[in-house]
C-alpha cells in the first residue's frame, strides 16, 4: 500500500527540523552529533572510519543530502528512490523522521557495516546494548521475582494489565535519549504508573483477547535490552497461557537509532539470562528458547522497519504477513510515529481515524519521545501543558491505545 487510506482525512504538514526550539531541530543539532561522539568512544575504529563519522557530524550542519556512496549494501536500491526527492536539500529542509532514517544508514555507510572486511556486521551500538543490559540485570530480577511471587490465584485479567504495563513503561529506556541508563530508573509505584497513562484501553484488549485464544499475535519490537526483556515477560506469558498458538517478533534488518533491536539482541539476550544467577531469570530464557526451537516464537526481520517511511507505505509483502495476525502489538515511539507518518495531527483525533489502513488489530504501547500523540481529550492537553511543559518528549507519559481497523471489521463481518 502506497497511498494513504484513511476516512475523509487530509494529511497534515510532517514533523520538520527546520522549526527551532523544537525536539526535532534539537535532534539534529544535539542529540546526533552525541551519538557519533559515543560511536566514537565505544569503538575500536581506524581513523579513516573515525573521519568519516567526524565529517558526517559536520555534515549534519553543512551538508546536503546526497544518495549513499556503498555499492554493497543490499538496501542501496531501496534509499535512492527514497531520497530521489531530497538530494541537494539540507537536513534541515528533511522531514523529521526521514531525516533520523537517513543519519544512522549514513552512519553504517560511515562504519563500513555492509562493506566486507573486519568491520562489516559490526553494531556500531553493541557496546551500549550489552552495557545497558548489564546494567538492568537488578531491575530485571526484581521484575522476575515479582512475578513468579504472584498469587497463582491472580486473575488472568490482572496479569495481563500487569505485563502490558511492564512492557509500556520498559519503553522508557531509549539509549538514543539517554545513553547512560540502565533499566533501574524506569520503575514506578502502582499509582503512579496508572497516572501517567494518559489513554489506557487495557479493558478492551482483554475483551478482544477472549475472543481469539489460541491465535497467531505480533510484536513489532522497538529496543534491545531492558525494553526487549520487559517484552519477554509479556510474550512468555502469551504463550505459556495458550493466549497466543505462536508469536512472531518483527525486529530491525540493521543497527538504528542506537538501541533498537535484531534478531541477534535478541537472541544474545536469551543467552546472557539463561545464564543469570538468578533461577527465574533463567528459566524465563530457557522456556522462550524452548519456544524458539519449537517454532513457537518466530523472529524475523524486514528492511522497512529501517526505511524512512510511513507504515501506511509498508510492501504487500509485508502487510500480507502482518495481516496474519490476529493482533499485533506495536512497541515504542519510533514505531508509534511510524503509524502517523510522523505528522501534526491534532492530538485530540482518534488514533482510528488515522490507522484504518493497518491490516489488522493492534495495540500501540507508547511512552512519549517526540512531538506527535492523537487521541487526547481537550483538558488533558491543556492539564499537561501546564503540569508538564515536556511532557510530549520526555518519556515520562505514556498510552496503552488499542485500535481495530474498519476495514479488518468489515471483512471478519463478511
Amino acid at each position: 500500500m502506497n497511498e494513504f487510506e484513511t476516512s475523509d482525512l487530509l494529511l497534515p504538514l510532517p514533523v520538520m527540523p527546520s522549526a527551532e526550539n523544537t525536539f526535532a531541530h534539537y535532534t539534529i543539532v544535539c542529540r546526533l552529533p552525541g551519538v557519533i561522539e559515543r560511536v566514537i568512544k565505544d569503538n575500536d575504529f581506524p581513523p579513516a572510519i573515525v573521519q568519516q563519522l567526524e565529517s558526517l557530524v559536520a555534515d549534519l550542519f553543512e551538508g546536503w543530502v546526497r544518495p549513499l556512496a556503498e555499492i554493497e549494501g543490499p538496501d542501496i536500491v531501496a534509499w535512492e528512490s527514497y531520497l530521489k526527492p531530497f538530494e541537494g536539500k539540507s537536513w534541515f529542509d528533511l522531514p523529521f523522521y526521514f531525516a533520523e532514517a537517513y543519519f544512522f544508514r549514513r552512519l553504517l555507510e560511515a562504519t563500513d557495516y555492509f562493506v566486507p572486511g573486519i568491520w562489516q556486521g559490526i553494531d556500531p551500538f553493541g557496546y551500549q546494548k550489552r552495557s545497558s543490559l548489564e546494567k538492568s540485570m537488578d531491575a530485571i530480577r526484581a521484575i522476575s521475582s515479582r512475578f513468579t511471587a504472584l498469587p497463582e490465584q491472580q486473575s488472568y485479567q490482572t496479569s495481563i494489565t500487569t505485563l502490558l504495563q511492564t512492557a509500556l513503561w520498559g519503553n522508557q529506556l531509549d539509549l538514543s535519549l539517554w545513553p547512560l541508563t540502565g533499566g533501574d530508573n524506569t520503575h514506578r509505584d502502582l499509582h503512579q504508573q496508572q497516572t501517567h497513562i494518559l489513554i489506557d484501553n487495557t479493558y478492551d484488549i482483554l475483551n478482544y483477547l477472549n475472543n481469539i485464544h489460541g491465535q497467531r499475535i505480533d510484536l513489532i519490537i522497538d529496543n534491545a535490552s531492558f525494553e526487549l526483556v520487559c517484552d519477554f515477560f509479556l510474550i512468555d506469558f502469551l504463550l505459556s497461557t495458550q493466549t497466543a498458538n505462536t508469536v512472531y517478533l518483527h525486529l530491525k534488518a540493521h543497527p538504528t537509532f542506537v538501541s533498537d533491536a535484531m534478531s541477534q539482541d535478541v537472541f544474545y539476550t536469551l543467552e546472557k539470562l539463561a545464564n543469570d544467577i538468578s533461577e527465574n531469570v533463567g528459566m524465563l530464557a530457557t522456556r522462550l528458547q524452548e519456544y524458539i526451537a519449537s517454532g513457537r516464537l518466530i523472529c524475523r526481520d524486514d528492511f522497512f522497519w529501517n526505511a524512512p517511511l510511513a507504515f501506511w507505505e509498508m510492501p504487500e509483502s509485508l502487510r500480507e504477513e502482518l495481516g496474519k495476525a490476529s493482533l499485533v502489538l506495536i512497541k515504542g515511539d519510533a514505531n508509534y510515529r511510524g503509524i502517523l507518518g510522523d505528522r501534526h495531527w491534532l492530538f485530540t483525533t482518534p488514533l482510528s481515524d488515522i490507522a484504518n489502513y493497518f491490516p489488522t488489530p493492534f495495540v500501540a504501547l507508547r511512552t512519549l519521545k517526540s512531538e506527535v500523540a492523537t487521541g487526547l481529550e481537550p483538558d488533558q492537553i491543556e492539564i499537561l501543558s501546564e503540569q508538564d511543559p515536556l511532557w510530549l518528549t520526555n518519556g515520562q507519559w505514556g498510552v496503552i491505545q488499542f485500535v481495530i481497523p474498519e476495514s479488518y471489521s468489515q471483512v471478519r463481518s463478511q
